[in-house]
């Protein structure tokens, strides 16, 4: 008897061990409608996204303030799920510059960092340099041949934290999933990064973005596996790697006459960036939750506060709703992203084209991708569905053993809850 149950602990362990992760980032931006513990089965690590970069360079850092409660948070997981703080993000990279370059700044850094996991009872913390080495949001204005002295000290940064926080604390990475924006991440370095953290999050969407010429699909199989093996290249254990699945759709304008309704992949974009890197406008993303794409009500009230969209009301008559929910006349509330739902829209109505790209979607069965072109405003979209996650389990998570999947983010699937319940099968029927 002794034997036996000292069999069945041993198998409990290994079906635990094997047990795949599931990481799920809850962003400050999209918290309406995030569901309770009933919800979310098989999340094992959540992150809540974002604590600013700068908060820790000083030897007096001011503090950092959870967008909800941190008991609150934990109560929309299991119990043994393991809570996480994701530190910087898109376009937030100043303070790792900072707080990386020399031995001082590392340890003043790691410091602060263990204060604020020890203040707030945390599991750990994501770090989300986007990204060493260049190519973030202000490549523009610092441009990379500045920031090559990130590629060295980014994996000291990385040693330094763990040093301060230790062995019982975890440290996660998110990473690029396109190979150019891999700078930092090199054959000699690529080890050094690997032996200070837990798991790396793949950021294996936004594979098409702003600075593209041509269409392609923003997260496909094809484009996703690549990533991973890219990592795969300079030496990181795969069962550290966690798959990115993003629950939003892209879009990106064309230009005129390119010959996008015959051959829409490929075809050539407009100019979705300007001279001095900053967004025209002509490309973005929209979220598969209810406040963007949900239907609006029936017996919509004219709101009275300026507010506006799913939930709130619509604009008064000539006034248009923006992207943000806002009512006004200026292009910024007229033009891109517009809600035709709830306003006047002077440009291109995105949900409009959106519901036409949902109901006739193409599947590219070689790529392993979602898309439509819309011919009638010249817009192409990109996105995943559940099946082609359910896809992704099959072809990269289980051809190359890796240890977990990761989405961005939890209140940006409300709609339908679809890519969430995908992920959570293909999670269920691997443990």
């Amino acid at each position: 008897m002794k034997w036996k149950s000292l069999a069945l602990g041993l198998l409990a362990a290994a079906q635990s061990a094997a047990s795949l992760r599931f990481v799920m980032y809850i962003d400050e931006y999209h918290t309406q409608g995030l569901p309770d513990s009933s919800g979310t089965a098989g999340i094992s690590h959540a992150v809540m996204g974002f604590a600013k970069s700068t908060l820790f360079n000083s030897d007096s850092p001011q503090p950092w303030t959870p967008f909800e409660p941190i008991d609150t948070m934990r109560k929309r997981f299991s119990s043994d799920t393991k809570l996480l703080v994701a530190i910087g993000g898109w376009g937030d990279t100043s303070g790792f510059s900072e707080g990386a370059k020399d031995e001082t700044s590392r340890e003043r850094y790691a410091k602060n960092v263990k204060a604020m996991v020890d203040e707030h009872g945390l599991d750990g913390v994501d770090i989300d340099w986007e990204y060493p080495g260049g190519n973030g949001e202000d490549y523009k204005d610092i441009p990379n041949e500045k920031k090559t002295g990130e590629i060295e000290t980014y994996p000291l940064f990385l040693a330094a934290l763990r040093k301060e926080l230790g062995k019982d604390k975890l440290i996660s990475v998110a990473v690029p999933g396109k190979r150019g924006d891999m700078i930092a991440f090199t054959k000699e370095q690529g080890p050094k990064i690997w032996e200070s953290v837990d798991m790396v999050n793949v950021m294996t969407y936004d594979l098409m973005n702003r600075r593209n010429n041509v269409t392609t699909h923003h997260t496909s199989v094809k484009g996703s596996l690549d990533s991973i093996k890219a990592y795969e290249e300079i030496g990181l254990d795969t069962q550290k790697i966690n798959l990115g699945v993003a629950y939003y759709a892209k879009w990106f304008e064309t230009k005129k006459d390119a010959g996008c309704d015959t051959h829409p992949l490929g075809c050539e974009v407009a100019e979705l960036e300007d001279a001095k890197g900053k967004d025209t406008g002509k490309s973005g993303a929209l979220t598969f939750e209810k406040g963007t794409m949900g239907e609006p009500s029936k017996d919509l009230k004219e709101s009275t506060d300026g507010s506006c969209g799913f939930g709130k009301g619509k604009c008064p008559n000539g006034a248009c709703c923006s992207q943000y929910g806002t009512c006004g006349t200026t292009d910024a509330h007229c033009q891109a992203g517009c809600q035709s739902d709830y306003g006047t829209c002077k440009g291109i109505s995105l949900i409009d084209s959106w519901r036409r790209a949902e109901k006739d979607g193409v599947t590219d069965e070689d790529a392993g991708g979602q898309y439509y072109f819309d011919k009638e405003v010249n817009l192409f979209w990109t996105w995943d569905t559940a099946p082609l996650i359910k896809r992704k389990f099959k072809d990269i998570v289980d051809a190359e053993k890796l240890g977990g999947v990761m989405a961005w983010s939890l209140g940006e699937d409300t709609l339908k809850w679809e890519h969430l319940h995908a992920m959570q099968e293909g999670v269920q029927e691997r443990s």
